[in-house]
């Protein structure tokens, strides 16, 4: 394989989605308890089946929310409202199996008298690269964008035979390293059984596929894909158990760049594998727009309990502006990498997570996104000497 010429593929998946259904569920929980209680530990685990909603995890806190009730409004907004999808909010079993944090864990981040460690110990990852407006890769943001406009044209009724639970595929060409053209798009819909393949495909093309990917990506012979097996009426719990965490490539860069550290949902920002990996991403993203990079991936690391990271990493892949050498540095001075300096700067306490459990964490547009934001990159690029 030639490095700098190749055909790169990522994928996502809907809100109707498994383990999309339990990501919202989770984070639905946190932002109920982080209204009430900005202090609150919460490490929130979905598991959902056939009929069935299971909570499990540790949670720390002083207020009361009423989680059964937050469990069915989410599964209510996703669209599973009739029995005859294979699920309905108004009759799925509700269990709830919680814990507090451990005592062990919590006395190295709630200490007063010391300064705040990290909830958790590993090494996160964020990425950014110029071959998009939103400075992401190219695969995964039409991914996203396609499961997104399927919920849209779902919700409004214009496709109203389509059911929550999709995923969708995107291929692309790349030479040079450069992103040239989308040559096979995938998608598969669940639906209502009375509609056939052939108008699924035909509707899905014209109102989806053509609206989302521009004619000028398009490859003179892309292939599509639409339900290649035939039929996709039974989905979503009832078709396959979902879990939190289970789509973390999806919730980040579609496999482009590395991942280190857990998941996100249901995690308050305490927990670092959530926290410091939005951070990576706003370093990332900073370094790429102030242009001392092209693509940018950053590596944090940290020991649980401890406030400053163990290592910070910058990798450039021979697209650096500037001397590799003062990278870390010029990182360090710019954002402050312990887990309260990390949380001060994005504003991580408010009740901002349901959001981004679907359609992916980053290249996201939404003010609640706030590692999204490039407003540091003027003065980078000052101290960068650009």
């Amino acid at each position: 394989m030639n490095p700098g010429n190749f055909l790169f593929t990522s994928e996502s998946v809907s809100e109707g989605h498994p383990d999309k259904m339990a990501d919202q569920i989770s984070d639905s929980i946190l932002d109920a308890i982080l209204a009430k209680d900005r202090t609150a530990r919460v490490a929130c685990e979905t598991m959902i089946t056939t009929g069935f909603v299971v909570i499990a995890g540790e949670i720390s806190t002083d207020c009361y929310v009423e989680m059964p009730k937050i469990i069915r409004n989410t599964i209510k907004n996703i669209g599973y409202t009739q029995s005859d999808m294979g699920f309905d909010f108004e009759t799925c079993g509700v269990q709830i199996a919680l814990d507090e944090q451990s005592k062990d864990i919590a006395r190295g981040v709630n200490d007063d008298k010391h300064e705040q460690g990290a909830g958790y110990q590993g090494m996160m990852f964020g990425y950014a690269s110029k071959e998009t407006p939103e400075l992401m890769p190219m695969p995964i943001m039409y991914s996203h964008k396609l499961v997104k406009k399927l919920a849209d044209v779902r919700k409004k009724g214009t496709l109203p035979y389509l059911r929550p639970d999709s995923k969708s595929q995107v291929s692309v060409r790349y030479e040079n390293n450069k992103p040239v053209c989308i040559e096979t798009v995938v998608i598969s819909t669940q639906h209502d059984p009375s509609v056939t393949t052939k108008q699924i495909k035909a509707d899905v093309t014209e109102m989806v596929i053509n609206k989302v990917i521009p004619k000028k990506l398009q490859h003179k012979k892309m292939k599509i894909h639409v339900n290649p097996t035939g039929r996709f009426v039974l989905g979503g719990p009832h078709g396959d158990c979902g879990l939190t965490g289970r789509k973390i490539i999806v919730d980040t860069y579609g496999g482009f760049s590395r991942h280190g550290g857990g998941a996100f949902s249901g995690k308050d920002p305490s927990k670092v594998d959530r926290s410091a990996a939005y951070m990576a991403r706003y370093i990332a993203k900073n370094l790429v727009a102030a242009n001392v990079a092209g693509r940018c991936e950053v590596q944090l690391a940290y020991a649980i309990g401890v406030a400053d990271p163990v290592s910070v990493c910058i990798e450039t892949f021979g697209t650096h502006n500037i001397d590799p050498g003062i990278l870390e540095n010029l990182v360090r001075s710019h954002f402050d990498l312990k887990p309260a300096g990390i949380v001060k700067t994005l504003d991580l306490l408010k009740p901002r997570y349901l959001p981004s459990a679907a359609y992916g964490h980053f290249g996201r547009k939404e003010s609640s996104f706030t590692w999204e934001k490039t407003d540091k990159a003027k003065a980078i690029k000052k101290d960068a000497g650009l």
